[in-house]
């Protein structure tokens, strides 16, 4: 298998230097994406691409939790902006942020099923 590497080093300096100019900051994109790299709270946030809103004990359910296990996970996600939740009588209820969250959770899952599909699973 050949190694996945340059096997000379030459920098294509002009690419470097215009990319270096373009980088943004991208911690509060890692933020984000550190949030959704916990199996348990992806879990949530894909519940929540199904249904537009669920409470606590639902999650807690779906996840097979307790509640104060569910309330943390959706706590963190609110935390990290992924999900915004209200208060209805003595429930809370939680959805996903906005429309960006649930594309991000849907791509990801179509991207990872249709490369098991296409046998290139990296596990």
């Amino acid at each position: 298998m050949p190694k996945e590497v340059c096997e000379v080093t030459h920098i294509n300096e002009e690419a470097v230097k215009n990319i270096q100019q373009q980088m943004p900051d991208l911690s509060g994109v890692a933020k984000f994406l550190k949030a959704l790299s916990d199996e348990t709270r992806l879990k949530i946030a894909y519940a929540l691409t199904v249904e537009d809103e669920l409470c606590v004990c639902d999650v807690a359910s779906i996840i097979g939790s307790s509640v104060a296990t569910a309330s943390h996970h959706l706590r963190y996600l609110k935390d990290n902006n992924l999900a915004k939740s209200y208060r209805k009588g003595k429930q809370m209820y939680y959805s996903l942020a906005d429309e960006h969250v649930y594309q991000i959770v849907t791509v990801a899952y179509e991207h990872v099923k249709e490369g098991i599909a296409n046998g290139s699973d990296a596990n």
